[in-house]
């Protein structure tokens, strides 16, 4: 993201979550009523315009993971409200993400964290649509480059001892290992038990060869827009980085599992493609180590 723009990244993931509420088949995967309103008119017709799954099979593939793991990050923290009396609920590189804004849990408190360029895009797009955020939301604005998280979300009135479920979606593709390091540190002072979710990238060299050319795609494509992609894992490295830093894998889940758990029996063109993108759900085992600021 270039120093004084909005992610042009979260953009396209908006288009894309707001393209499902208007042109997926019922029952959606993922319900978002503000997906389209916080767009304007500015971007309406962009969506309308949105190409169908037999014209656009790998967009609409995009789509699906999109919508997927957002719906698997607002699952998890339904049943960590029900289960745990989760009270925190961390969005980190929100983009335009709504949660926030339509968040159900009269005792959950919301914290959306970006880049101020991106927050201040963010709340300007959500006046201009007239969506007034309620109480519990939080806007904090961090620089990754100059600032320090822990220190903006501890002045937004966060609170680590609180069991809390974090939402890392479309970020760690783009993350130095320096800055993934850093944040899962973070997470992983929080109370024992708290909870990410997040996605990640396979390396190139182990898909297979059509897929390589859809991965060398996406890449160009995202390269361009000034956030190219820098960080994969196979899940067996994943699970050893995550150890070492302090969470536990809960679960791990292919275009399979999450298929199977979401896509499921669907008549409409709204499939996940290939094995490349994965999503993670770890959490906090208490043995954190002191991070620096």
């Amino acid at each position: 993201m270039h120093e004084v723009n909005p992610s042009r990244t979260a953009l396209r993931v908006a288009l894309r979550r707001a393209a499902h509420q208007m042109h997926d088949a019922k029952p959606l995967v993922f319900e978002d009523p503000l997906a389209i309103p916080i767009l304007g008119k500015e971007y309406y017709e962009e969506v309308k315009r949105t190409p169908d799954g037999a014209k656009r099979p790998f967009s609409a593939a995009l789509r699906a993971f999109m919508v997927v793991r957002a719906r698997l990050a607002e699952d998890t923290l339904a049943a960590a409200v029900l289960d745990l009396g989760v009270r925190q609920y961390l969005v980190l590189g929100a983009g335009l993400d709504t949660f926030a804004c339509r968040n159900p849990y009269a005792n959950v408190r919301a914290f959306e964290v970006d880049h101020p360029a991106t927050q201040a895009w963010k709340l300007q797009m959500l006046a201009s649509a007239g969506i007034v955020p309620p109480e519990s939301a939080r806007f904090v604005a961090v620089d990754f480059n100059k600032d320090s998280l822990r220190a903006g979300l501890k002045s937004a009135g966060f609170d680590e001892t609180l069991p809390t479920v974090t939402a890392w979606l479309g970020v760690v593709p783009y993350l130095t290992s320096e800055g993934f390091r850093a944040t899962i540190q973070l997470l992983a002072r929080f109370k024992a038990g708290s909870e990410v979710v997040f996605d990640y990238s396979q390396p190139r060299e182990v898909l297979p060869p059509v897929e390589q050319l859809m991965h060398d795609s996406l890449s160009a494509r995202v390269a361009l827009a000034g956030e190219p992609f820098q960080m994969f894992f196979t899940p067996p490295q994943l699970a050893e980085e995550l150890e070492r830093l302090g969470l536990r894998v809960v679960e791990d889940l292919d275009t399979t599992a999450l298929t199977a758990r979401y896509l499921a029996g669907r008549t409409d063109r709204l499939l996940l493609r290939g094995k490349a993108g994965r999503i993670c759900i770890a959490a906090s085992i208490g043995t954190a180590q002191e991070v620096r600021d």
